[in-house]
């Protein structure tokens, strides 16, 4: 974990020396001191001018605090970019997870991970690493020039440091699990926030306001607890700065007046030594700071490991869009999503041939998504062959693989930002006439003509000023937009009134003349007129056919056309 820690440090580390130095020369300024304040007194005692030792304190103050500042400027700025790289590393790890991790991850606790935890690093890395590493040079001077003036005093100093900064370590651990246990308590939180903001209307609409704040404020409480474990030990590591210093004091005043009391030191040297007595304070109470740093850096490294020790997708390669309509073939296909969850592809077997209209039909659970998430490659298949064009899906690299699919996805999710943007989104180097072409065959002319500013107005959080069926229709235009060589339609007019959903068919009807249509559909309306239909139930294939076919051959197929008043 240090060594993961340093590696944050290391594209920094010619600034955090000219940090580092810049603090050690303050340092000594300010070590320079309670010797200038010795001469000052040995002037005054020998009737001799103060003002050359006056003078020399000024300056060293003066010094000292100007090139102090300046280091801690360059320590603070360094911790900045730290955190941006630490954070911006995260992100990137975040983004190329496999979708499996990320539907077992909870958001609000990777958000907590890419700014909370990141932030802890900060303060490990430049205060806790670097100023300590001043604290230390400022100690051992100190402790040498007291070693110059008495060593018997200087004994019982480091007597007393040593007894209590024990005391002081063995309570470190305690710190860094309390951390780790608190970070993990505000992720908790933010993850029960972020699931009521994400159904924010059913919580409106279900009067569940007070039920969920009840669930975040559980959670607060959680996380205040917690911290206030942390707040403790680091509390009782604080005070034993404190408790050293004050009892080396008592010590060494009683040592030390009994040693002046004897001849054996002058008062001048007691005066300066118990200055750098007090000195002291600083350098231990930023190691002891340090130290406690340290052990909430390791905290949140750990949690930011979990993270990045994930194993990611491979980094797709850009990829051409466009050419000609891709086949599919599942020979034998077995999937469940875990070791612990049940079967949802049973052998499936289907083949899908280049061009034309394929639907996928069935009841709820029959795993007719589960055939997109497996093509997109979200989920690897544990047995049996998926094939593209007659090549075994796993030979596809994935920005060549995922290049050539369009994918419109049940919820049809839009993104905060315009119009514009949403519909560029998966293909940013379309041409103004591609986009114009794609409104237009989405029947998007009406929504662009009634908005405020067109395609640069603005559609909200998650496109909430646009309605389900702009939405879907935004997804597919989006998806045509890439120029998909197989076009995977996922319950695409399930928002749609009939007058669109019409509209719509036409469209995919249209697209299904030039490319391969892969489409998820429960109204069976949508593709009666489908070249093939392939029915589902229960992870498997129990008939492909024509709508005609079908209705004749399948009583599953044949009930789910009755429900629907396709046949009596």
């Amino acid at each position: 974990m240090i060594k993961e820690l340093l590696a944050y440090l290391r594209p920094h580390r010619w600034i955090l020396v000219a940090g580092g130095v810049l603090g050690l020369i303050g340092s000594a300024a300010g070590l320079a001191m309670p010797l200038l304040a010795k001469y000052v007194v040995d002037a005054f005692g020998a009737d001799r001018s103060m003002a050359g030792p006056l003078i020399g304190l000024t300056v060293a103050v003066l010094v000292g605090a100007a090139v102090s500042a300046g280091g801690s400027y360059l320590m603070e700025r360094t911790g900045e970019s730290v955190v941006m790289g630490a954070r911006r590393r995260l992100v990137e790890r975040i983004l190329r997870l496999r979708v499996a991790d990320v539907d077992r991850l909870k958001p609000g606790d990777l958000l907590s991970r890419v700014t909370g935890d990141t932030t802890l690093l900060r303060a490990v890395l430049t205060n806790g690493v670097v100023n300590s590493v001043g604290s230390v040079f400022m100690l051992v001077g100190a402790i040498v020039l007291m070693a110059a003036m008495d060593g018997t005093l200087l004994l019982v100093t480091l007597l007393v440091i040593v007894v209590i900064g024990g005391l002081t370590a063995s309570v470190m651990p305690r710190i860094m699990r309390a951390q780790k246990d608190a970070q993990e308590a505000v992720g908790e939180m933010g993850a029960v926030l972020d699931r009521a903001l994400q159904a924010y209307r059913t919580v409106k609409a279900s009067g569940a306001e007070e039920r969920e704040i009840t669930v975040v404020a559980g959670a607060a409480e959680r996380a205040r607890d917690r911290g206030m474990q942390v707040a403790g030990w680091t509390s009782l590591a604080g005070v034993s700065t404190f408790m050293a210093v004050q009892i080396a004091f008592l010590s060494v005043l009683g040592v030390g007046g009994a040693r002046v009391a004897s001849g054996a030191l002058e008062v001048s040297s007691l005066i300066a030594f118990l200055l750098y007595l007090f000195y002291l304070v600083a350098p231990i109470g930023q190691l002891v700071e340090g130290a406690v740093q340290l052990q909430q850096g390791l905290a949140a490294l750990k949690r930011i490991k979990e993270v990045e020790d994930l194993p990611g997708e491979p980094v797709a390669e850009p990829a051409a869009t466009g050419g000609r309509p891709l086949g599919v073939r599942f020979d034998g296909v077995t999937f469940r999503y875990g070791d612990d969850r049940p079967v949802v592809h049973d052998e499936v077997s289907f083949e899908v041939p280049p061009g034309g209209l394929t639907a996928l039909v069935g009841p709820s659970g029959a795993g007719k998504s589960t055939v997109f998430a497996l093509l997109e490659r979200f989920y690897e298949h544990q047995g049996g062959t998926i094939s593209l064009d007659g090549r075994d899906i796993r030979d596809w690299p994935l920005g060549e693989l995922r290049a050539a699919l369009g994918y419109v996805e049940q919820d049809a999710p839009v993104l905060a930002g315009t119009l514009k943007e949403n519909l560029l989104f998966a293909a940013p180097d379309a041409t103004d006439d591609e986009l114009l072409r794609a409104v237009a065959r989405t029947r998007l002319d009406d929504l662009v003509s009634r908005l405020p500013d067109g395609l640069d107005t603005l559609v909200g959080h998650r496109g909430v000023l646009l309605s389900g069926g702009e939405r879907q229709r935004v997804a597919i235009a989006r998806a045509l937009l890439r120029r998909p060589r197989l076009l995977l339609l996922d319950e695409a007019t399930s928002q749609l009134d009939a007058v669109n959903e019409l509209r719509l068919r036409e469209v995919i009807a249209e697209v299904a003349a030039e490319t391969t249509v892969l489409v998820i559909a429960h109204r069976l309306s949508t593709v009666t007129n489908a070249d093939r239909i392939v029915v589902m139930e229960a992870g498997g294939v129990r008939a492909v056919g024509t709508h005609d076919e079908l209705v004749g051959a399948d009583e599953l197929y044949r009930e789910l056309a009755a429900t629907q008043f396709l046949v009596s």
